[in-house]
């Protein structure tokens, strides 16, 4: 499981126990209070943004009057939550609060990704992943570059092959390749690399053009939609939305929520240009960077 990460199972078993207390008529403040946690444990546990103890676990069924088999699952669930991905070795590099994002992207079988502000982190270039991690003054030249190297870790799994490489697909704004960073050459280098990472068979993006007007997506700003394989003989994990701010993250999966960022990201894709003329306008944005 280390090779997926812990955060699918994690998630999963807060799921599950989130609808057998509220099969159970067990509101989310009794149950803390009955368990003797905070509100605060109670839904960081439900979202999967913690492990559990196959302890708690116990103590959470007990309460919910669970049935034998499905404490079991849940026991188990807990159990392969402790599986340690890759990242971990990242420590403090990550923020807690995107450490689910990464055990779920890792975990994905499809990734779409609507940028208007930046090139999209998994065809960054180091050069212009330095640029935007500097960004933040009180950062020291070496988080910088542990940053990097955790982003750049990310990016293996385009090209991973067992478990198969995710679907990724990007709308990115015009404006976007148009902005270049301090170094201009660097700046060419992301460019070209945007273009050549498209050319894998599971890895395309589109430019969303300056000349369209405001759209249903206008008002949505950077989302990402992930979409997760079956495991084994569970059913997949919700497709799950993931926003993110300065100082944290969104997941959003009820259906209304997904149905919602999926139907925009779809308006999104029909707006932008197409793969070959969006790779054409990257590529004449580069010969007018040498013009001027």
């Amino acid at each position: 499981m280390s090779d997926v990460g812990s955060s699918v199972p994690r998630r999963q078993l807060g799921r599950l126990l989130r609808q057998a207390r509220e099969e159970a008529g067990i509101n989310l403040e009794a149950a803390a209070e009955a368990l003797e946690w905070s509100r605060a444990k109670m839904y960081r546990l439900e979202g999967g943004h913690t492990s559990l103890r196959t302890h708690d676990v116990k103590l959470m069924c007990d309460l919910y009057g669970t049935a034998s088999d499905l404490t079991e699952v849940l026991v188990s669930l807990a159990k392969e939550s402790k599986a340690r991905g890759w990242w971990h070795a990242y420590g403090e590099v990550i923020p807690g609060w995107f450490e689910l994002y990464v055990g779920l992207e890792a975990a994905a079988c499809y990734v779409r990704h609507y940028e208007p502000n930046l090139i999209p982190g998994l065809l960054q270039t180091p050069e212009y992943m330095s640029a935007v991690f500097a960004t933040k003054q009180s950062r020291s030249p070496q988080e910088v570059a542990q940053k990097v190297a955790l982003r750049m870790e990310r990016q293996k799994l385009l090209a991973r092959r067992s478990p198969a490489a995710p679907r990724f697909e990007a709308i990115i704004d015009e404006a976007v390749i148009r902005r270049p960073i301090g170094d201009l050459e660097a700046w060419r280098r992301q460019l070209a690399h945007l273009v050549n990472a498209s050319q894998a068979r599971n890895v395309s993006f589109r430019v969303l053009p300056l000349n369209v007007g405001p759209h249903k997506a206008s008002v949505a700003g950077a989302f990402i939609v992930l979409d997760f394989p079956a495991l084994g003989t569970r059913p997949a994990e919700p497709s799950t939305i993931y926003c993110e701010s300065l100082t944290g993250s969104l997941y959003l999966d009820r259906p209304s929520e997904v149905e919602t960022y999926v139907d925009a990201w779809q308006t999104l894709w029909k707006l932008a240009l197409d793969e070959c003329a969006s790779e054409d306008l990257v590529s004449i944005v580069i010969k007018e960077s040498y013009d001027e």
